[in-house]
């Protein structure tokens, strides 16, 4: 512990400012930290209780969370959190957190952040950044949610995209090799995901369209905090192929549509 408690790692964004100290988590607040707090206690009280507990703010403008005891996993992504017991299991999570949300009325008069959020908008408040990074595990299961900096109102498919381009992932092979264990089938992995999470029918035949534009919207995210000189995004899409990559990606979804609805249906 130091004077400012165990630093832990804080994504891209939150770098260096995220803290443990005792049963505490201590890091930047949100903007929207008041409704954010109501809408977690509330899921809470209907029975949620994988994501952090809002504690409090504090003056110079963090907030204080219950701290979530676990592993997470960090890139490059170990074999471990790459397991299909690990997959279905993050997806059953995801479902959870939807079922409890449609209990808890979403504050649409309140603001939440359009960065990552479905551009199509909805009732159900979705995480929307469910990537490796934010969910805690324990004995090789996903068990919690943390850091709902990004989330918004939306539909819960988006929310299952946005998860299958972290999770499965849904890029090509040499693009996914850069952070991610070789060998991953993601036809198999989307289908896995799917089944955990219990996605009827209908949501499975969206499925692979909702991906390809919740990858727009990424893409969309990247130029924006690029063009505001973000040194950790410019690093980023430097060391990981550039605007190529980008592009590669969004050839390769395409033109794996249909084997995506494939093993999704059949």
């Amino acid at each position: 512990m130091t004077a400012e408690g165990e630093a832990l790692a804080g994504g891209m964004v939150n770098a260096g400012a995220v803290f443990r100290r005792g049963a505490l988590v201590e890091r930047p607040a949100p903007r929207n930290a008041p409704a954010l707090h109501a809408h977690l206690l509330a899921l809470k009280e209907h029975g949620f209780d994988a994501a952090p507990a809002p504690v409090g703010l504090t003056e110079d403008g963090r907030e204080q969370l219950t701290f979530i005891p676990g592993d997470v996993a960090l890139p490059p992504f170990p074999d471990w959190a790459m397991t299909k017991a690990a997959l279905a299991s993050v997806g059953n999570l995801l479902r959870r957190l939807h079922e409890a949300g449609t209990t808890v009325a979403t504050d649409t008069g309140a603001w939440w952040p359009r960065d990552l959020a479905d551009p199509e908008g909805g009732t159900v408040l979705c995480h929307n950044d469910v990537c490796p990074d934010n969910v805690v595990f324990r004995d090789g299961r996903a068990a919690a949610l943390i850091d709902f900096d990004l989330a918004a109102p939306g539909r819960p498919l988006w929310d299952v995209a946005m998860t299958a381009r972290y999770w499965v992932p849904m890029a090509d092979p040499a693009t996914a090799a850069s952070l991610y264990p070789a060998g991953l089938d993601a036809p198999a992995r989307l289908r896995t995901l799917a089944d955990g999470y219990g996605l009827s029918p209908r949501d499975r035949a969206e499925l692979p369209g909702v991906i390809e534009q919740a990858t727009e919207v990424c893409r969309a995210f990247v130029a924006r905090r690029v063009a505001d000189g973000d040194p950790a995004y410019l690093q980023a899409l430097t060391e990981r192929g550039g605007w190529e990559r980008w592009d590669r990606v969004q050839t390769w979804l395409a033109d794996h549509r249909t084997t995506f609805t494939a093993a999704l249906l059949n």
